[in-house]
C-alpha cells in the first residue's frame, strides 16, 4: 500500500557532496517521522538522520555538521544533503517512513536502498 522510492546515490570523491531523495506514494493519509539509515556489509543498519512531521531533527554523531535532513510534506518526500563526505560514509542508504494509510493502518516502510560510495 505504501512505496518509498529513493534516488541520488552514486560515486563521489572525498570532500564531495550528494543529495538523496525519497518519495513516499500509495494510499497515504499522513506521513509521520521520516529518516535515513545506512548499512555496510557485516554491520547492523544504523540511523543517520531523522525528521518528524513538525521538522524536529536528530542526527548520528558521525554526521553532525556535515549532513542535513529536510522534508517536503506536500510531496511526502524526504531529502538528505550530504557534504564533506568521507570514505567511511560509504554504505547502502535506506529511507524510512512511518505512514498512516487511508484505511487507518500504520506502516513502518522502507525503501529499496541506494548505494553511496566515497572514494578517490
Amino acid at each position: 500500500q505504501v512505496q518509498l522510492v529513493e534516488s541520488g546515490g552514486g560515486l563521489v570523491q572525498p570532500g564531495g557532496s550528494l543529495r538523496l531523495s525519497c518519495a513516499a506514494s500509495g494510499s497515504i493519509l499522513s506521513v509521520h517521522a521520516m529518516g535515513w539509515y545506512r548499512q555496510v556489509p557485516g554491520k547492523q543498519r544504523e540511523l543517520v538522520a531523522e525528521i518528524t512531521s513538525g521538522r524536529s531533527t536528530n542526527y548520528a554523531d558521525s554526521v553532525k555538521g556535515r549532513f542535513g535532513i529536510s522534508r517536503d510534506n506536500a510531496k511526502n518526500t524526504v531529502y538528505l544533503q550530504m557534504n564533506s563526505l568521507k570514505p567511511e560514509d560509504t554504505a547502502v542508504y535506506y529511507c524510512n517512513a512511518v505512514v498512516l494509510t487511508t484505511t487507518y493502518k500504520q506502516f513502518d516502510s522502507w525503501g529499496q536502498g541506494t548505494q553511496v560510495t566515497v572514494s578517490s
